[in-house]
């Protein structure tokens, strides 16, 4: 049997990242990558209120309660906050040999100036400096980061498109 669906590009509304001060988190995306703050930190718990059952349905029975904030980056793209109850915070959070999401990318042409606002706002380089796709040739560069919180951060200094269109690897 063959499926005739058309497939067509979705787009990516939003990414839950897990955080172990949701308030603090809030503070950090704010003020250094500038999103927007749509709902505050709220607390969930496990009960029988429709949100309650909806969380229970993902995590199962057990997880009790969590903080979460919602928030937006320039481009609309959504972003959940959640802090949960026992949350681990493993000494290194860079297990990309895992499968799972291991970093997630944000855009700015100063490369250098945001990676040094996440310095000083308590995260860390993880390369030493941003490395060019195309040296000598165009602008194109990134650096790997990490949050204050230890989630994997990348910054890009052009567009997804832009950097790979013209063969990145070649």
């Amino acid at each position: 049997m063959t499926d005739n669906t058309k497939v067509y590009p979705r787009t990516f509304s939003h990414i839950g990242i897990s955080v172990p001060d949701v308030e603090a988190a809030v503070k950090f995306y704010t003020e250094v990558l500038g999103w927007y703050l749509i709902m505050p930190p709220t607390d969930v718990a496990e009960d029988n209120s429709p949100i309650g059952e909806m969380c229970t349905d993902v995590f199962g029975a057990g997880w009790e309660r969590f903080r979460i904030a919602h928030m937006s980056t320039g481009d609309r793209i959504g972003v959940e906050l959640f802090q949960f109850k026992n949350q681990q915070n493993p000494d290194n959070n860079f297990e990309y040999w895992k499968t799972g999401v291991f970093h997630f990318c944000v855009q700015d042409p100063d490369v250098e100036g945001l990676a040094e606002r996440i310095v000083a706002a308590g995260g860390k380089k993880r390369m030493k400096a941003p490395r060019y796709y195309y040296p000598g040739e165009k602008p194109y560069r990134m650096i790997y980061m990490e949050d204050p919180f230890g989630n994997i951060l990348e910054i890009y200094s052009h567009s997804y498109e832009l950097h790979y269109a013209s063969g990145a690897y070649n």
